[in-house]
């Protein structure tokens, strides 16, 4: 009896070993693949510029624009919208990426929804001590997406980078 119920659940614990170890194997890949090339809406390179702007007044350095962190925030909007969600998934992923490739020391994220302007969004997170720490943060690089949905609804994703 005993070597019949451990020849049944041999198979399924074998199963369930392959597909964990599959999946960690999967997630542990970092893409390091650079991107060069962002083209970017009004909207977004005068939130690029209000973010500057607020910096400098707090006494802090303008961040430097990079087309590889905006891409990486273009693609986590996409990820929103097509699941319909506001939320900081993957972030380790997005990181562990610019870590990779660009060589960050410090990778921090900030998110917004349903604003209608650069303005609105940045007020918004300027409201919010976490949000508002990522402006004032010892960063010197960043990328920002602003992407918009089916129903005309605005996604925000502004990342942020030491290096």
């Amino acid at each position: 009896m005993k070597t019949t119920l451990r020849n049944l659940l041999m198979p399924l614990v074998l199963v369930f070993t392959m597909v964990s170890c599959t999946k960690n194997a999967d997630e542990s890949k970092v893409d390091e693949t650079l991107i060069t090339k962002y083209n970017y809406s009004q909207d977004e390179l005068q939130l690029a510029q209000l973010i500057n702007q607020y910096r400098v007044s707090q006494g802090k350095n303008p961040l430097e624009i990079v087309n590889h962190i905006s891409y990486k925030s273009e693609e986590h909007n996409q990820y929103m919208i097509d699941n319909n969600v506001v939320n900081h998934d993957y972030f380790e992923e997005r990181s562990n990426n610019i870590i990779a490739v660009l060589g960050a020391v410090k990778v921090g994220e900030n998110i917004a929804y349903n604003f209608s302007t650069p303005n609105s969004a940045l007020y918004a997170w300027l409201q919010s001590p976490g949000h508002k720490a990522n402006l004032d943060g010892d960063y010197t690089h960043f990328g920002i997406a602003i992407a918009v949905n089916a129903a005309g609804k605005k996604y925000y994703t502004n990342m942020f980078m030491k290096k």
